[in-house]
């Protein structure tokens, strides 16, 4: 039986893009279960495309076959590569940091350089710039319907060589927790940080209490107030701030049936700091 097909991609469904990735992938094998992880990552976005690969793959049964393109250095020297996570899970893309998150919070047992000429589209080799459809879909069908094997794909690659995007630190002090704003819960506009629920309970704050919230860009103070931690956005009025575990079991910041990120211009990445200190 063949595995599961995921892909993600920065493409949108404005065009054909991604209808052309899925035609590829049915041309390999029409039996195959093809399904969408997002293509709504923001253009050339790769933190975002690393973070929604780990904040995915390891609700999906091992085995499963992950396409991830986000590929701003299309056609140029950058390798393709697949890897085998600790959780079973094999995924494909550049190697342009796209695994970063996957490396750092789940682990990569194995890594292959994917060897563009020997497994690429029949015809394809005179255009440079949808390699998503020509190698990383026609690939991802390939493995994921048992027509070639991981070991087959390329030379062994040493994870430890792969690209990695930097991320940001969680520092724990005297009664305050810092770390970084790296992604939003995009439809919602909620903030989530790299901090653990784990990590936050050395603040020993207990659901109800108020916590200080600070956030800061660059060093910049752009917001501070104090505000619950609540077990659910119902703990708070409508358009009443909150801090909450959110799915991956970090801490997150949000406003109840409103947008913190809209409401006080607040962005993501390690630039921007959040801190927790409790009241």
């Amino acid at each position: 039986m063949s595995a599961k097909l995921v892909l993600q991609t920065d493409f949108g469904l404005v065009d054909g893009a991604v209808a052309a990735m899925y035609g590829v992938a049915y041309s390999v094998d029409e039996t195959l279960s093809i399904h969408d992880l997002t293509h709504e990552i923001p253009p050339f976005d790769i933190f975002a495309a690393s973070y929604r690969l780990y904040q995915t793959t390891g609700h999906w049964p091992a085995g499963t076959v992950f396409v991830s393109v986000v590929d701003p250095g299309v056609g140029s020297d950058r390798r393709s590569v697949a890897v085998r996570t600790d959780g079973g899970h094999i995924v494909i893309t550049p190697d342009n940091g796209t695994l970063t998150h996957l490396a750092r919070y789940i682990g990569i047992r194995q890594a292959r350089e994917i060897d563009e000429d020997a497994h690429a589209l029949a015809g394809s080799r005179e255009s440079h710039t949808f390699h998503g459809r020509d190698i990383y879909a026609y690939t991802g069908a390939r493995l994921a319907g048992g027509r070639i094997s991981f070991e087959q794909l390329g030379g062994p690659l040493p994870p430890a060589e792969l690209v990695r995007l930097p991320l940001g630190e969680v520092v724990v002090g005297d009664g305050e927790i810092t770390g970084t704003i790296d992604i939003l819960d995009i439809r919602f506009g909620s903030l989530w940080t790299n901090i653990s629920a784990d990590s936050f309970r050395s603040l020993e704050v207990d659901s109800g209490d108020f916590v200080r919230v600070s956030i800061r860009e660059n060093g910049k103070l752009r917001y501070q107030n104090q505000m619950p931690f609540t077990r659910t956005f119902a703990g708070v009025s409508v358009g009443e701030p909150l801090v909450y575990v959110n799915s991956l079991l970090n801490i997150g910041v949000a406003v109840n049936q409103d947008s913190f990120s809209e409401l006080y211009h607040i962005g993501t990445g390690i630039a921007w700091k959040i801190s927790f200190g409790k009241v």
